[in-house]
């Protein structure tokens, strides 16, 4: 199972991706734009494994019982 902490830094790169993509749209700045889309697009990755991880968890205890 992914861990919370894990996921919370997920969580913590999504958001910093967006506030980078906003700052690099308000200041012109499409370096800036793009790290901030790139950082959400590897969340986004992560973030799917971790549902992934969670979905064989479920699976593996639920032959358990």
């Amino acid at each position: 199972m992914a861990d919370f902490i894990d996921k919370a830094k997920h969580k913590v790169e999504e958001a910093t991706g967006k506030a980078k993509e906003k700052t690099g749209k308000a200041t012109d700045d499409r370096d800036l734009e793009a790290e901030g889309k790139g950082d959400q697009a590897s969340s986004g990755l992560k973030q799917a494994g971790d549902k992934v991880s969670d979905a064989v968890d479920d699976v593996k205890n639920a032959f358990k019982k």
